[in-house]
Parts: C-alpha cells; sequence; structure tokens
C-alpha cells in the first residue's frame, strides 16, 4: 500500500508546480510528507478512515443511472480478479465520465488512496485552443467533478497527467486500472509512451488490470487496429510485453459471445453509444455491451 495521504498529494497538482524550481519543490514538500508518514504510522488511522464495502458502494444512490451497465461490467468480479484492495493507492487512468470513478473513489479513499490519471497532453493533439485548454486543466477540474459525482471531499481525489506525477508518488502505486482505453492510445500513437509512465508510478510488486474491446483472434489487422475500438487480445498482450509488463492472468468474466466484434461502425454500434440511433436498436440493445478482454499484468524483471 502506498503511503501518501490523498490530502497531500492533492496540494501538489503538477500543473500548479511546473513552474517551481526543484530544489525549491523538495523543501516545500519534505515537511508535507514526513508528517503523513506519521499519520499512517498512527495506530487509530484504521479505525477512524474505515469506509464503505464494495457492495455498499454499487447499491449507492449515486449510481442509480450506473448500475443498469453492471452486467456487462461486472465491477465486482473484475475488481475481485484484478485483486484490488480498499487500502491500496489505485489509480484509474483516463477517468472520462466516471462510471468506475463512483465505484472506486467511495470504496479506495477513505483506506487507500485513490488516484485519478490522465494522458500526456503534451503528446496529444488538439481541434481548438478551448479543447486544448480543457485537457490541460484537467488535473485542477477533476477533483470538483468526481467530487459532486460522488459527494466526496474534492480534497480526496488525486488527479494528474501520467508524465507529471507529483514527487514521491513513483514506484508506490498498488494497481492501475485501465477500463477500455487503449485503442484510443493506439490510434493517438500514444500507447507506449502512456505504458511507460504508468509503469514508473508501480510500485515493484504493483499490476495494471486491463479490461478492452476484443476482436475476434483471426480478424484483420485493418479491422482491428484499434481504429474501430476492438483489439486482438495477442496484440495487447504484445504491447505491454514490449512496454515492460508480464501477463500474469486473463478473465472472461466480461466477455460477450453475442458480440460477433466486426461492425461497420466499430465498438460505437453498441451500447451505450448506439452510433445508429434508432436504427437496429432493438437488436444492439438485446447484444448489449462489446466482448471485452480482461487482462492483470505485473512489471517485468
Amino acid at each position: 500500500m502506498g503511503a501518501l495521504s490523498p490530502l497531500v498529494i492533492s496540494r501538489m497538482r503538477p500543473k500548479v508546480l511546473r513552474n517551481i524550481n526543484p530544489g525549491e519543490l523538495s523543501v516545500r514538500l519534505t515537511p508535507l510528507f514526513a508528517a503523513t508518514a506519521l499519520a499512517v504510522s498512527a495506530p487509530a488511522m484504521a479505525d477512524d478512515h474505515t469506509g464503505p464495502s464494495l457492495e455498499d458502494v454499487l447499491a449507492m444512490d449515486m449510481r442509480a443511472d450506473d448500475a443498469p451497465r453492471d452486467e456487462y461490467r461486472n465491477p465486482a468480479e473484475t475488481l475481485a480478479f484484478f485483486q484490488v484492495e480498499p487500502d491500496m493507492t489505485v489509480v484509474e487512468y483516463g477517468p472520462g465520465s466516471g462510471w468506475y470513478t463512483r465505484v472506486l473513489a467511495p470504496w479506495v479513499a477513505p483506506q487507500g488512496t485513490y488516484i485519478a490519471v490522465d494522458g500526456d497532453t503534451d503528446q496529444r493533439s488538439f481541434s481548438s485552443r478551448t479543447q486544448e485548454g480543457r485537457a490541460k486543466s484537467w488535473p485542477e477540474t477533476f477533483p470538483a467533478m468526481a467530487a459532486e459525482w460522488t459527494g466526496m471531499d474534492a480534497d480526496s481525489i488525486v488527479a494528474f497527467e501520467s508524465d507529471e506525477a507529483p514527487e514521491g508518488v513513483a514506484g508506490t502505486v498498488d494497481r492501475v486500472l485501465i477500463f477500455r482505453s487503449i485503442h484510443g492510445l493506439l490510434n493517438g500513437a500514444r500507447a507506449d509512451s502512456e505504458l511507460r509512465n504508468l509503469r514508473a508510478l508501480l510500485a515493484d510488486d504493483g499490476m495494471v488490470g486491463v479490461v478492452q474491446h476484443r476482436a475476434d483472434a483471426d480478424a484483420p489487422w485493418s479491422y482491428a487496429n484499434g481504429a474501430n475500438g476492438y483489439l486482438r487480445q495477442d496484440d495487447v498482450v504484445a504491447l505491454f510485453t514490449l512496454n515492460g509488463f508480464e501477463l500474469v492472468d486473463s478473465s472472461e468474466v466480461n466477455a460477450n459471445p453475442d458480440d460477433p466484434a466486426n461492425w461497420e461502425g466499430g465498438v460505437w454500434t453498441l451500447p451505450p453509444v448506439l452510433r445508429y440511433g434508432d436504427e437496429d436498436r432493438a437488436r444492439y440493445e438485446a447484444i448489449g455491451e462489446s466482448d471485452r478482454m480482461t487482462l492483470l499484468f505485473k512489471k517485468a524483471d
């Protein structure tokens, strides 16, 4: 379990500190980390910070709109396969609209550390300055947004870009969780750099859990290159292997054999996007969400 307090880390937003001299930054943070170490070692810590069970979180009113998708996303079973415990330091990569944030943050933050990490904006292209500004300000705006989703204190929500981890975070993370994002990283030619950044955050025994839309094993590369949302499982394993990871295990917990994974409109044909609106809507809703691989990786030696 990482020893950094969410409150301490949340005060170290990387973009706010970007222009501070490294020596000055070290002087400023040393007392904070010393205080954090004392707080974590106090015997009363566990008693004062016991949070809700995962079962209780999944039943919370804030998830009323999310819960119908549990049958496809299987959060309890997925997190059990990823061996996530609520006293861990857990990174959610690319939280998006917060479906998993509303599960992870209330469950993990009371006992451990919940961290939201987004991609390095310096490696991305934007269609407008407004879009770029929103992306670059994400570490500052996400905690308040997540607090609104969950009813939690924004100071308990940690957020930074993958290449701007606050000092002391690297090497402390127990789990990095990546939900349905690998295809986007490949489409943006950022998969290698992002996986290297995330690997640096992991503790020596830390692991990465991945859920990703799955193409057939024999699907042509022209379809399974990420542009349609689907990837071949062997390609995802190879990508992680090339970036310093080793496959620990795979699960079929998020499999959907009813999905042929060959839609002309890509994975967005199916729920929840329903790309074609009411056209064949009943057919797509009967199939449900995409077939997905569920993979667990560790840092390779």
